[in-house]
């Protein structure tokens, strides 16, 4: 069916919409068109960059002195970048509309030609993990810059353990293209393609889900249950994605001798296993004091003995049902950045005047939002879909601050800029509490306070306790799957046992509610990414409670520790502060945060 987009924005003649300009990508600083020469001269160019890099150095890496290394690295930085750069403009272009075929195409291509390239230096991580430390510790010792790049080589090293024979690790990395990443895309184009007809209207997915934030409950609940119609419809093919993807990571965790499915991911992360653990715990033990605790005020504020799932994310009755134009978003988020340190606002403001920023919600738009950092000679990319409710404002402020981050980080270098997950969300979260916090303060009365603390305490939630359950979907689902093929019901039981669970006892859930695990992106782009979220969450409430208590010195410390993108470890960027996370105290202090919160809210009820 021909998807027609749901005039959620009343245009013009000129294309200004009801929320003012909004502002989409200029990608000229990658390249200038799909056809542009100096992209093809660059996949030349890395073609027999890869080529030659193997015959310079494959099965010579432990004869190499310091200088000769640190030219090494050089050279495979600089092939880094290159491929990061076209991979970069290809994949913005193709998620601007991932139903056009020609995008599609280019994406898939571009993908086959650059795994063909590369193959040649899957022999780089291995031949390197084969080194005795004590040659690394000499390489080291004589020459300060090759030491600056130990964090990417003790990072490497953390997979000696798990790494294959050079032939198989070749063979993985050729199949790639057709294993892992082409379920990816056929998971990214079929939900991009899914067409939701809400009161005769056809609309995408990204404006079906904003039908569960409306205030009209009729609205809310048609849109509910035609989003388990339509999940419904293809959750076999959905049920395949995830089944063939668990598969094919178990036969590789299995080969590569990981203990838990989770391993690769902690590996990537740089975090230890006991430190999620301990994070996990404390957040499913404090469900009944957070999630339980303000879905029982909601139900009360919305007068209803039990909530429906799609109540979960209503607005409160005495909300504002005011939209916000692009001009106040931009104005809102750049002065609280502004009144934390002036520097940042300033990293901020390119963002909204270079075309750094793809606003509208399109026909075959990528749903969600993200800050893409592309390389670290060029800028960071954020995607929205601005639709003018608050809680856009409030992912403005997120993935800006990514990119505030990402450029940064930048200064590390391509292999140096690269933050692991967990503190990855750093800058995104502390961005939105500045934004949170200015919105607060400006109340201009307490039923308006109270709007926004339900507002931040419901955004919590879905940070922090939203995360863990999905976390625990993960750890269950893929468990579940070394034993056999998951049928459709089988995967909707593991969802559904996470549900109660995490929302509490206000809660009941329709029929259909079972499949709604099957658009979440995170499950299929990167298994257990999303305790990510709720790691930065507890992160960025210890680090604000530092930052309230007057540090004269944290403006610049938490330059400091963003500046180090993946140069540091999360023990030493925290340091400074006096924060430890392998601590579990730690994050009991920060989920104290958000029961403040909810005990505030319990305060206005009296």
């Amino acid at each position: 069916m021909q998807f027609t987009p749901t005039p959620v924005f009343d245009a013009d003649s000129s294309g200004v919409s009801q929320f003012g300009d909004l502002p989409e990508w200029d990608l000229s600083d990658l390249y200038s068109s799909p056809d542009a020469p100096e992209l093809k001269r660059d996949m030349e160019w890395l073609e027999k960059a890869c080529a030659g890099f193997a015959s310079d150095y494959e099965g010579k890496l432990a004869g190499l002195d310091a200088a000769a290394m640190l030219t090494c690295v050089e050279a495979y930085e600089k092939i880094d970048m290159i491929a990061g750069r076209v991979m970069s403009f290809i994949g913005l272009r193709y998620y601007q509309n991932t139903t056009d075929a020609d995008r599609a195409k280019a994406m898939s291509d571009a993908q086959d030609k650059i795994t063909a390239f590369t193959t040649p230096l899957v022999f780089f991580t291995l031949e390197l993990n084969r080194i005795e430390d004590d040659v690394f510790a000499a390489w080291f010792d004589a020459n300060a810059d090759l030491a600056r790049y130990k964090p990417i080589f003790d990072r490497m090293r953390a997979m000696r353990p798990h790494q294959l024979s050079d032939e198989l690790e070749k063979f993985l990395h050729d199949q790639s293209t057709v294993g892992a990443a082409a379920w990816n895309r056929l998971f990214d184009e079929t939900i991009a393609g899914l067409t939701f007809t809400v009161n005769g209207e056809d609309k995408n997915l990204e404006a079906t889900l904003d039908g569960l934030t409306d205030k009209d409950r009729a609205l809310r609940e048609t849109s509910a249950r035609e989003l388990a119609r339509v999940f419904g419809g293809n959750v076999k093919l959905f049920a395949r994605v995830h089944n063939t993807l668990a598969k094919e990571k178990e036969i590789e965790d299995r080969w590569r001798k990981m203990p838990t499915p989770q391993t690769g991911r902690h590996l990537a992360n740089h975090v230890e296993p006991e430190v999620v653990e301990a994070l996990r715990n404390a957040v499913v033990a404090a469900y009944p004091k957070l999630s339980h605790r303000y879905y029982e005020l909601k139900r009360g504020w919305m007068g209803l003995d039990k909530m429906e799932v799609w109540d979960r994310n209503a607005p409160l009755p005495m909300e504002s049902d005011r939209l916000v134009g692009w001009d106040e978003a931009r104005e809102t988020v750049l002065s609280a950045y502004g009144e934390f340190a002036p520097e940042m606002a300033d990293l901020a403001q390119p963002f909204f005047e270079k075309g750094w920023i793809d606003a509208p919600v399109k026909p075959g738009k990528a749903p969600g939002a993200f800050a893409h950092p592309t390389v670290a000679d060029v800028h960071p990319y954020v995607m929205l879909n601005y639709l003018g409710k608050p809680r856009d404002v409030m992912t403005l402020a997120h993935e800006l601050g990514h990119g505030v981050h990402q450029r940064l980080a930048a200064g590390q270098g391509e292999l140096l800029s690269s933050t692991p997950l967990t503190l990855a969300e750093t800058a995104s979260v502390f961005g939105e509490m500045l934004t949170f916090r200015r919105l607060l303060a400006n109340a201009p009365s307490a039923q308006e306070k109270k709007v926004l603390l339900a507002g931040k305490v419901e955004d919590m939630i879905n940070t922090v306790v939203r995360q863990i359950a999905f976390y625990d979907f993960e750890c269950k689902l893929h468990d579940a799957r070394r034993e056999g093929e998951l049928t459709p019901d089988d995967i909707g039981a593991l969802w559904m046992s996470v549900q109660g669970e995490s929302l509490g006892p206000a809660f009941t859930f329709m029929e259909g509610y079972e499949s709604f695990w099957a658009y979440i992106p995170h499950f299929v782009h990167s298994p257990f990414y999303v305790y990510a979220y709720a790691f930065g969450d507890g992160l960025v409430n210890a680090l604000y409670a530092v930052y309230e208590e007057g540090d004269p010195e944290f403006q610049s410390k938490y330059f400091e520790m963003l500046k180090a993108g993946g140069s540091k470890h999360h023990k030493e960027l925290l340091a400074p502060f006096g924060l430890d996370a392998s601590d579990p105290a730690f994050w009991d202090k920060g989920l104290s945060m958000i029961g403040g919160f909810i005990d505030e809210l319990e305060a206005m009820e009296e």
